[in-house]
């Protein structure tokens, strides 16, 4: 069968490269692709806009294209999957109204006041004004989210009422266009964060291993906020009772509201989730795709063919699957980032040792690399992702590590405590799922 994939991410490039590891997938097109997924076998990239959705829909009827999934949330909220669906083509990914989900967390917060799903509380606003004068009588410290897509830079914990009142101006001073429309402030929550990326068809909902993301910039969960630095599953905090409290509180009372609502999802839940220090799952939020770079160390734990399961979720056969499969031992995943991210960064600098890195065992997802002419270069901020299996998270993490000392490129940041908070938990590896 011929898959095509909309997104040009580590996401999508790992999500390319899983497709591919069984023979009944024939070809994979990457819209548009990156640097990584135009050498890989099997795999090319097509020059479109990922919001072209006719030359999308024409090119994929054309070619026999027989699934399409997307990666990204902004062609989702955008409505991509309607448009698709309606020429007849298999999609894998919500609908416009299911990725509200994820495009504005004011209508998330709504879903899952009605869906009793545990969560924090939380006031919408849609002026600085009182937003501000709401921050003071609650004080800090204070989480501050823009409503709408920030790619993953509308949230602030502000430390200070003043870090707060800041970050509101922000918002509503443009920063993030229409995603700032309105601002959620929400109580701060502690505890251990873990992303539960779950697989659904719209009835039956099955979660995938569980993983911990790396959001900040800094060492020690410093500086600002980024679309992630470096994740590692299956995460130990998230034990098999665990996921079977998140499964019958928050994922099946979520599909079940959705549904209610005469909302047909079939593609990827993502819940963001603190685990508190009493033990009690909380959702930060939800997102309606795979996460980037959680995909970067589930699917290569996963055993079962990727296919079969997006299928399964396309085609609502989800319940008759038997157990997912998975590899034992642990995936690490550190990103290398572009000097200057997640501010201004520059493009356009050659990338050398990823063949070195490679022949270590390590997994090279790209993200923002193009070729150009014989070499690789930089082209975002996020530029690899570089994912090592061990049998446990030390050695996983280690694998990770030696395979990025090869890597070069000008300016290359990565931070070089991924794992951090693994070592504060007693790995248990005996996750079943």
């Amino acid at each position: 069968m011929k898959v095509l994939v909309i997104g040009n991410g580590g996401r999508e490039h790992a999500i390319a490269w899983k497709l591919l590891q069984s023979s009944k997938v024939q070809q994979v097109i990457c819209v548009p692709g990156n640097g990584g997924t135009a050498s890989t076998p099997r795999c090319m990239n097509l020059a479109m806009n990922v919001l072209d959705f006719e030359g999308i829909a024409r090119f994929a009827l054309v070619n026999g294209v027989e699934l399409i999934v997307v990666g990204p949330e902004a062609p989702l909220a955008a409505g991509v999957t309607d448009y698709l669906q309606k020429q007849g083509l298999r999609v894998f990914g919500p609908t416009r109204l299911g990725a509200q989900i994820e495009a504005s967390k004011a209508w998330a917060k709504a879903l899952m006041q009605e869906a009793t799903i545990p969560t924090a509380e939380a006031v919408v606003f849609t002026q600085a004004s009182p937003a501000i004068s709401y921050v003071r009588q609650q004080g800090a410290p204070i989480v501050i989210k823009a409503d709408g897509l920030a790619a993953g830079k509308g949230v602030t914990v502000a430390e200070t009422v003043e870090a707060a009142e800041a970050a509101i101006a922000d918002v509503f001073g443009g920063k993030f266009g229409e995603a700032g429309e309105r601002v959620v402030i929400e109580e701060c929550l502690t505890g251990e964060e873990v992303s539960v990326l779950a697989l659904t068809d719209g009835l039956t909902i099955r979660p995938l291993v569980p993983a911990q993301d790396h959001k900040r910039i800094g060492e020690g969960d410093t500086g600002a906020n980024t679309g992630g630095m470096g994740a590692y599953a299956p995460a130990p905090i998230a034990t098999p009772a665990l996921i079977e409290r998140i499964q019958q509180e928050i994922l099946e009372p979520a599909i079940a509201t959705l549904r209610k609502r005469n909302i047909d999802y079939r593609g990827v839940l993502y819940a963001g989730l603190m685990i508190t220090p009493n033990g009690s799952p909380k959702v930060i939020e939800f997102n309606c795709r795979f996460g980037d770079p959680e995909t970067q160390v589930v699917l290569p734990l996963l055993e079962t063919p990727l296919h079969e399961l997006l299928l399964a979720c396309v085609e609502q056969k989800l319940e008759s699957l038997p157990a997912i499969e998975w590899k034992a031992g642990a995936a690490a995943c550190v990103v290398l980032a572009a000097g200057g991210y997640p501010d201004s960064y520059p493009k356009g600098n050659t990338i050398t040792g990823i063949d070195q890195a490679e022949e270590q065992g390590a997994f090279v997802f790209h993200a923002g690399t193009q070729r150009r002419g014989q070499n690789l270069v930089t082209d975002g901020g996020r530029v690899l992702g570089v994912t090592a299996l061990g049998e446990n998270f030390e050695t996983a993490i280690a694998n990770a590590y030696a395979a990025i000392a090869p890597i070069h490129f000008d300016g290359m940041y990565y931070r070089r405590d991924i794992g951090h908070r693994v070592r504060k938990i007693k790995p248990s590896l005996n996750i079943e799922l």
